[in-house]
């Protein structure tokens, strides 16, 4: 078994029993089913100490040779929600129009999407993930980030269960192409616009589609 030199032993793990492990899960399960995508927010405010324990969650994730090629620009400033919301609308009025094939706005219709976007403003946070395909070292080399985007896409999923764990509400939202958003939040260029998490709670009289999940037997096999 691999011992490098820098490792330590793994503390502060005990085994739970077979009753814990089944409860555990059963609780994560039940929460995990009452997740929604929201697209009707609150403006109600929700505290940056929360968005802060939630983006630390996030960055537990694991990453390709732990180089952890992700960063996370929390959004609040009203203006700058608004100006996202102008940029991200025209790339969508774009998309509906005449960029997106017929067979993707069919699968979008049953959800009722459009090009307005409204939530990008009235949400109290956005956080714009960003990949990172590589870094400099402290001798300011690049250096290559292996496996970018798989590490971002299971730090995204962590970041969402911390935010609905939470008792908040998120919205996954892609405008493509999102080149923008390096420019309004100040990203290098070599970064790339991963998505944008809309996080609040939802407006009192919010509504979601009216859809299922797969079954186990649908998403798992057993060998």
């Amino acid at each position: 078994m691999p011992n490098p030199s820098n490792s330590h032993p793994l503390e502060e793990y005990e085994a739970p029993s077979h009753n814990d492990l089944l409860a555990r899960s059963a609780a994560l399960l039940d929460q995990s089913k009452r997740r929604r995508s929201v697209r009707e927010f609150s403006d109600h405010p929700v505290p940056r100490e929360v968005i802060e324990s939630c983006l630390k969650t996030a960055g537990t994730a694991p990453s390709g040779a732990n180089q952890q090629p992700w960063h996370f620009a929390a959004v609040q400033d009203p203006e700058t929600k608004s100006t996202i919301r102008r940029a991200a609308e025209a790339e969508e009025q774009t998309f509906y129009e005449s960029r997106a094939p017929q067979d993707w706005l069919d699968a979008l219709a049953p959800l009722g999407t459009n090009a307005q976007k409204p939530f990008l403003e009235i949400a109290p946070w956005l956080i714009v993930i960003f990949l990172q395909p590589w870094s400099k070292t402290d001798g300011q080399e690049q250096q290559k980030h292996y496996y970018a985007r798989e590490s971002v896409g299971i730090a995204t999923g962590f970041l969402i269960q911390a935010i609905h764990h939470a008792g908040l509400a998120s919205l996954t939202h892609t405008p493509s192409p999102m080149g923008f958003l390096n420019t309004l939040l100040g990203r290098p260029s070599h970064e790339k616009p991963f998505l944008v998490l809309v996080v609040g709670y939802p407006a009192d009289q919010a509504t979601v589609p009216s859809i299922t999940k797969k079954a186990l037997g649908e998403i798992a096999s057993f060998h």
